[in-house]
């Protein structure tokens, strides 16, 4: 590992994710020097160095992370999953206190930046007040992303570096393969509906027809966590990070069908899961007709997150503004995130 400090050194955790992913190519076009948190030795897309740690295991984390002096900053989105909320907190506040305490025993740091979301809010567990803004009031019970903030907020407390916790709304992302990317589950989805002949009927109850969701671009969330991290207003802050815009599903849902020229159908509640399951042999034919790259549609989409995010039949949005009242100004139009990332999909010959 090179030992010589540059002025801004990322270490990040989740490298390869939904968030992740997008975040290092940011890095890097911003000319930071950006290393890779992985569990396992695996080669980067952008061929960032990585190392390998067991951020679980304290004693793997002290050997490994005890070997990064150059560190400057900590961009944290990793987590592990648990049969329920409770049992999610333990491991992922464990495996960032592993990150962290180790980090900050050999290097310099400036920032630490948590990767969290809406849960803080409650909206996990059913209807919770919208827009939800960083200075409404914690809820009570077990969430790991609120159980990290408190860690990471007392552990920071009279030391010179700072932390920001970036709250983004559902993540619009180019990763396949990833389970909850919703672009592409709707995409695969439009793309079986052409094939079937089928209008493209809206797979959530009236409820979420009616529904507000906010969606975040990962580039703009990308910008937005790279500006949180080196501003001197976003110090020690929360930020809720949006596209900027509102859109009711009843809205969005026809611009999405008219894109893949199909007709809009009222709403049914459908399971992706079981769709994509059921649909194999067919997206199977359609990916050999249209020389895609991946004739194993549950390898780009198993559905799980599409099911999660229509499933929600209460209003799911935050307050943006904080954000942009702090110095960070950008925008996307929510619609014309969905274009791109269908061009993009159908570009790389994921759906035809």
């Amino acid at each position: 590992m090179n030992t010589t400090r540059s002025d801004k050194v990322a270490l990040v955790a989740g490298a390869t994710g939904i968030v992740g992913n997008q975040l290092v190519k940011t890095l890097l076009h911003e000319g930071w020097e950006v290393i890779g948190l992985s569990r396992h030795a695996l080669p980067h897309p952008d061929n960032i160095p990585i190392v390998t740690v067991d951020l679980l295991d304290a004693q793997n984390s002290a050997q490994e992370l005890g070997q990064l002096p150059n560190i400057s900053h900590i961009f944290y989105s990793a987590w592990v999953n648990a049969s329920n909320w409770t049992e999610m907190v333990e491991p992922n506040v464990r495996m960032l206190r592993n990150l962290v305490s180790n980090v900050e025993r050999v290097a310099s740091l400036e920032t630490v930046s948590l990767m969290q979301g809406y849960k803080v809010y409650g909206a996990h567990l059913g209807p919770f007040k919208t827009p939800a803004r960083e200075s409404d009031p914690s809820v009570p019970g077990a969430e790991f992303n609120a159980a990290q903030l408190a860690w990471l907020s007392d552990f920071q407390r009279g030391k010179a570096w700072h932390w920001n916790a970036i709250r983004p709304g559902v993540v619009g992302s180019t990763v396949s393969g990833n389970a909850m990317n919703l672009a592409l589950s709707i995409a695969i989805y439009a793309s079986i509906c052409r094939s079937q002949g089928l209008p493209l009927r809206f797979p959530g109850s009236e409820k979420t027809w009616h529904s507000i969701v906010d969606h975040t671009d990962a580039g703009l969330l990308a910008k937005a966590t790279v500006w949180a991290a080196t501003s001197s207003t976003a110090k020690n802050q929360a930020f809720n990070v949006n596209n900027g815009d509102i859109w009711r599903w009843s809205e969005l849902w026809p611009h999405i069908a008219s894109w893949f020229q199909l007709e809009c159908a009222p709403p049914v509640r459908l399971s992706f899961q079981q769709m994509f399951k059921d649909y194999q042999l067919t997206w199977h034919d359609v990916a050999k007709r249209n020389s895609l790259n991946m004739a194993d549609i549950l390898r780009l989409s198993d559905g799980q997150f599409a099911d999660f995010v229509f499933g929600w039949d209460y209003d799911m949005f935050g307050d943006g503004s904080k954000l942009r009242l702090a110095g960070f100004s950008q925008i996307q139009a929510t619609d014309e995130m969905f274009f791109n990332l269908f061009r993009y999909f159908r570009e790389l010959r994921l759906i035809p």
